[in-house]
């Protein structure tokens, strides 16, 4: 019966094989996204020459103006937040297919929790690497089911007493994924909950402003941090 070896690589190793996967996972990122811009903005010229008309460029160019005056902050924001969370190869994969607030990121936190890995190693990289493509692959499968079966379901999803369940699934998965956090560091995390809580109860406008309020909201979870750092009380 032959033996399985199992190496066990040095630190200096590990750091290699990051850097090294890290470049090859950037330039193939890049591609992708930089060919996904330029696909998603040539949607209305194709279907301009399927049809034989010319999209309008000054209606064009002001409604993508008026899109990016929103997103581009927003994609800025999420940019800051969710890359040390999910590294490199996890940050491509989830802002090329999408669903990372209510999807890429739970995915990945849950999986980092699970293997026990430390934010800025290789393993915690790999982990949240294969956690965001499965979770890729698996939201692919669900849709194309979904498209499939949308007309026989369409009743149970229309069901009224369903409806505030469908409407309420992000905020009851991060209270769940937040509510571990929360628990380890109460110290830290109850004057920003309570700041946001506060907040959203007063101007529920700002409610849909939640990829904004995270830059306020992390800045004074980490200026508590800090604090108490300096004041040895973590």
């Amino acid at each position: 019966m032959q033996e399985t070896k199992v190496v066990v690589l040095s630190e200096q190793d590990k750091a290699q094989y990051l850097e090294e996967l890290n470049n090859g996972l950037h330039r193939l990122g890049r591609f992708l996204l930089v060919s996904g811009i330029i696909v998603l903005s040539l949607v209305p010229f194709l279907i301009g020459m399927l049809y034989g008309v010319s999209p309008d460029m000054t209606a064009f160019l002001a409604g993508y103006a008026k899109v990016a005056v929103v997103y581009l902050p927003v994609s800025l924001v999420e940019f800051l937040v969710y890359t040390p969370m999910l590294g490199v190869g996890g940050s491509y994969i989830s802002f090329i297919t999408g669903n990372v607030t209510n999807m890429k990121i739970p995915v990945a936190m849950n999986a980092k929790e699970i293997a026990g890995t430390t934010v800025g190693t290789p393993e915690d990289e790999i982990i949240s690497t294969i956690s965001t493509a499965t979770s890729a692959i698996v939201t692919t499968l669900v849709i194309v089911a979904g498209v499939i079966l949308l007309v026989p379901l369409q009743p149970v999803l229309q069901n009224p007493v369903l409806l505030p369940a469908f409407n309420n699934v992000v905020p009851a998965l991060f209270g769940a994924l937040g509510l571990k956090y929360f628990i380890k560091s109460p110290q830290i995390a109850v004057i920003p909950v309570l700041f946001m809580i506060l907040l959203c109860t007063f101007v529920p406008s700002m409610i849909s402003q939640t990829s904004v309020l995270m830059v306020p909201c992390g800045a004074l979870a980490l200026a508590i941090g800090f604090i108490l750092y300096k004041k040895d009380k973590l």
